[in-house]
């Protein structure tokens, strides 16, 4: 597969209200923001989600998961909750996933919309997936983060 014609990756940020989307290039080097996503119930999202990955022609989806701060503590996370949301993702579409760290992205996010010149009442959500997916296409290239899955090529 060429290294500029790769599927792009798909990156969720994962939240309450809203969940904002970013797609990569085919070169995986950039990320874009794509889409925020108002949450409604877990099936319409995931339909919602699964018709961007395939209008995209994604490879794969980025998931951001927060840091594991009070891992082993028996208290119940958000990252705890994002895996069981993920679980439940991958089990209604089947899709692969990469799951990486968040950490900072909203901050990130936040200084990029400003950047940007966003309206501060504008959703950053789909801002806060860019940065994610920027962090592991960086990582990736740098040989810090796992490969994700490719197709089968026809």
């Amino acid at each position: 597969m060429s290294l500029v014609n790769k599927p792009p990756l798909l990156c969720i940020d994962h939240g309450v209200k809203r969940l904002g989307i970013a797609v990569s290039d085919r070169a995986w080097l950039t990320a874009r923001e794509l889409a925020v996503i108002k949450r409604t119930t877990r099936e319409d999202d995931f339909r919602k989600l699964r018709a961007l990955y395939d209008q995209q022609k994604a490879a794969a989806v980025v998931i951001g998961i927060p840091s594991h701060e009070f891992e082993g503590t028996g208290v119940h996370t958000q990252a705890d909750t994002v895996r069981l949301w993920v679980e439940r993702f991958v089990e209604a579409t089947g899709l692969d996933v990469v799951l990486w760290d968040e950490q900072l992205s909203s901050h990130d996010a936040k200084a990029l919309a400003t950047r940007l010149r966003r309206k501060t009442t504008a959703p950053i959500d789909d801002l806060a997936a860019r940065v994610i997916l920027q962090s592991y296409l960086d990582a990736l290239r740098d040989g810090l983060a796992p490969a994700p899955p490719l197709p089968a090529q026809d």
